[in-house]
């Protein structure tokens, strides 16, 4: 093996541990303005099934901000995440109670929710896409497991936030005869 002059083992680790500290920043901080978005719009609503729809988004984005925060920590004393107990998701669980027709209609009716969902479809695939991909790149088991658990929570946000878009927008082209057949 030849040994590349250039090569700093300590430049290596620098730069993961750069990497792992900029990738922990960023979670956080995108958990942080999930929380907050969710919490404004929750404040605006004035129908108390929306209100608690996005009062529920605010409390797990502030969940995860928690445990991201902890591992940012952790990482910074110790150089590595630490063993962590994940909550169960109980989003689908919540859904179904708040997911009612009269949310829907609400929702339906107020424009301001509709849009918000609409931004927050775009907040959480990004935020899959940055845990999806420090899962994949990460060789610490830790590390990795935060990272699926967080992409696949957000996920399951995408995903009823989705479902609640594809029926208001069923709903919307319903009423004004808007199907092509």
């Amino acid at each position: 093996m030849v040994d590349n002059p250039n090569h700093d083992p300590k430049k290596g680790k620098m730069e993961m541990e750069n990497n792992t500290e900029f990738i922990l920043k960023q979670a956080i901080l995108l958990e942080r303005r999930g929380k907050t978005f969710y919490t404004q719009v929750a404040g605006k609503s004035e129908t108390p099934a929306v209100k608690e729809f996005f009062e529920m988004m605010a409390a797990e984005e502030d969940q995860h901000e928690k445990i991201l925060s902890e591992q940012f920590k952790a990482f910074q004393d110790h150089g590595q995440f630490i063993p962590t107990t994940l909550p169960e998701d109980t989003t689908e669980m919540t859904a179904s109670k708040i997911l009612t027709a009269d949310l829907k209609n609400k929702i339906a009716a107020a424009g301001f929710e509709a849009a918000a969902i609409s931004a927050a479809m775009s907040m959480e695939e990004r935020a899959i896409r940055i845990y999806s991909d420090q899962a994949r790149q990460t060789d610490d088991p830790r590390e990795k497991a935060v990272y699926q658990w967080l992409a696949g929570w957000e996920s399951r946000h995408l995903d009823l936030l989705s479902r609640l878009d594809r029926e208001l927008t069923e709903s919307i082209w319903n009423d004004n005869s808007f199907w092509p057949f």
